[in-house]
């Protein structure tokens, strides 16, 4: 495992020379799907800390660093229709005016259990609840209710993931106040999310619930962040840029690591050895600025998963995101 403090441009390096080295000793077309990092490439001006503008780019893309992914996320779809083939279809709730503002709940088989709100990603583009179904398995059998949101994605909100981090809120508030509803205990309301659910995850855990949304300012028991995004600054220097109209504003707004101060609940932090350097650093750097501020909060970086298996995870009571969402709600 790299040390923290370690300049990026090595990583990079490395992951070059692994790359070339697979590529002498595969055909062109496999050695193009089993590359690790970018391409060995002239190194140009530096964007980002070491990291040229292909360095940085290939920094905030995962695929580059998980050649599976396609298989990957089929996984997730077919996983989830297995979860429904055992637990029933999830009741579909309405937390807003929209289409899109909806929620999956599956339901706990005991009154007053504890709420998890799962916040999916996909590069603030894509995905949807019904693929994130997966998890309920986990939690239904732990007693959890398990609800997974659905919201704007970031074409449709003509590339401003404000609208987004604001039904994200939205539909966390309104779990909150319509738990007595399906029986679900506020006292225990956790929530988490992955990659750029990971991102909207951590905006709403600084989020001021009392001035908001006249809520307790303390509502959420506990945050379960991975493989997330704290710092927009770097990923708006990157090709991600071409789909989000990043501005000032959005970028102070919906960087929690600037908003620590209104962190109220205890969290962890979870990264998979093999996502891409820059994922890695924004966890590592996220729990750091959290422990100099006095937060509870732990890092997990588990070894030998990327980006997309650290999500499959967290619906393995015995995998890094299962186990930390068990230990987090004081079940495991």
């Amino acid at each position: 495992m790299p040390d923290s403090k370690q300049s990026h441009g090595g990583l990079i390096s490395r992951r070059s020379l692994l790359g070339t080295a697979a590529a002498v000793a595969a055909t062109p077309a496999s050695a193009e799907d089993c590359r690790i990092g970018p391409s060995p490439h002239e190194k140009g001006p530096k964007v980002w800390m070491e990291m040229d503008q292909v360095e940085l780019d290939a920094a905030y893309d995962q695929s580059t660093y998980a050649p599976m992914i396609d298989q990957i996320l089929k996984r997730y779809a077919s996983a989830s229709e297995t979860t429904r083939s055992r637990l029933g279809a999830p009741k579909r709730l309405a937390y807003g005016p929209t289409p899109i503002e909806g929620l999956d709940l599956y339901p706990a088989k005991s009154s007053n259990a504890p709420i998890f709100v799962f916040i999916h990603g996909g590069r603030w583009l894509r995905g949807s609840a019904r693929n994130y179904g997966f998890p309920a398995d986990l939690f239904v059998n732990a007693g959890v209710n398990y609800i997974a949101l659905d919201f704007i994605q970031v074409e449709a909100a003509k590339g401003d993931i404000r609208p987004m981090a604001e039904q994200v809120r939205r539909g966390i508030a309104w779990v909150y106040k319509n738990a007595a509803s399906f029986s679900g205990d506020t006292k225990r309301f956790y929530i988490g999310g992955h990659s750029s659910g990971g991102h909207l995850c951590g905006v709403a855990l600084v989020t001021d619930w009392q001035k908001d949304f006249a809520l307790p300012p303390d509502m959420i028991t506990g945050g379960l962040l991975m493989s997330g995004i704290y710092d927009l600054k770097p990923v708006r220097l990157s090709a991600r840029s071409a789909y989000i109209r990043f501005d000032d504003d959005m970028e102070q707004s919906l960087s929690s690591i600037r908003h620590i101060d209104m962190l109220r609940a205890p969290i962890t932090v979870t990264c998979g050895t093999y996502e891409t350097p820059e994922f890695q650093r924004q966890s590592r750097d996220f729990a750091a600025a959290l422990k100099d501020a006095g937060k509870p909060v732990e890092l997990i970086e588990a070894p030998d998963f990327n980006h997309f298996e650290m999500c499959e995870s967290l619906g393995n009571p015995y995998g890094p995101n299962g186990l930390a969402a068990l230990k987090l709600m004081k079940l495991a």
